[in-house]
């Protein structure tokens, strides 16, 4: 019982460690994919062609999102508002949600589930073939040329989606309030403009173009160091999702907290 009980934090210390060493390569990964950003030429066409795969799977998905998510707000926050009387103040909260947390996060998970799902399932095939193994033998650094145009790609696309996001939600906003529920157009767009400010925006074009990088680094490296065999990709598939997912999350959190901080919201 005693050498059981040894056992137990012994294995949690290794879990830790073995945690930590992860986190590390991950930043390594990203911090070797943006070393040579400058070199163009070299990752340019694989980067056209990332931004549109990266389009093509999320586009879709990002309308039959944001449509019933923008008009699913403004029909629960109308309800609340109009028992209080304050239906006018429907659009502010519904335009205001969607810029400042909504529309980032929803990119960036849709990036993460779509394209970086790919991602991981297309390098981690490249590494169970030893095509990595391959390019760094012939003096390619498989990072520079394929993790970065990734990189790039998906924040890019995050933060076009992002834009996609906030005009398809109020949209959907504008149909149950203004149409379903009777509030005047200009009520609903001007209380999204009080309290509204372009950094608001700005903060939130930065998020998703910070979350874009984050999905691509956690897929690549997820698919890069993959176990050999079809179920190691299928695992890191699994695991890039969720590792993405909880660092938005956590990023969100951070940047949101300090500009709040920083740049009081308007009353």
């Amino acid at each position: 019982m005693v050498l059981s009980l040894d056992k137990a934090p012994r294995a949690a210390v290794r879990r830790a460690g073995s945690a930590l060493d992860q986190t590390g390569l991950l930043f390594i990964t990203l911090l070797e994919g943006l070393r040579r950003t400058w070199d163009i030429r070299r990752w340019w066409g694989e980067y056209v062609e990332q931004c549109w795969f990266i389009a093509r799977v999320t586009s879709l998905p990002v309308l039959l999102i944001a449509l019933p998510l923008g008009a699913t707000i403004s029909l629960q926050v109308g309800e609340i508002a109009r028992q209080i009387g304050a239906q006018s103040a429907t659009g502010a909260a519904v335009v205001t949600a969607l810029v400042r947390e909504v529309a980032p996060l929803a990119a960036a998970l849709l990036i993460t589930g779509a394209a970086g799902s790919a991602m991981t399932a297309d390098m981690g095939a490249r590494h169970i073939r030893d095509e990595l193994a391959a390019m760094e033998v012939m003096a390619v650094n498989p990072v520079h040329r394929l993790v970065t145009p990734r990189l790039w790609a998906a924040s890019t696309v995050g933060v076009l989606l992002c834009s996609l996001i906030v005009l398809s939600g109020v949209a959907g906003g504008y149909y149950f309030n203004v149409i379903n529920q009777g509030v005047s157009p200009g009520a609903y767009f001007d209380g999204a403009a009080s309290l509204l400010q372009l950094s608001d925006l700005l903060v939130t074009l930065f998020k998703a173009w910070i979350f874009g990088f984050i999905a691509a680094a956690v897929a690549c490296y997820m698919g890069m160091n993959c176990d050999y065999g079809p179920v190691g990709v299928g695992r890191a598939v699994n695991r890039s999702a969720v590792v993405a997912s909880i660092l938005v999350f956590a990023a969100n959190y951070v940047i949101s907290m300090l500009y709040y901080a920083l740049v009081p919201p308007r009353i």
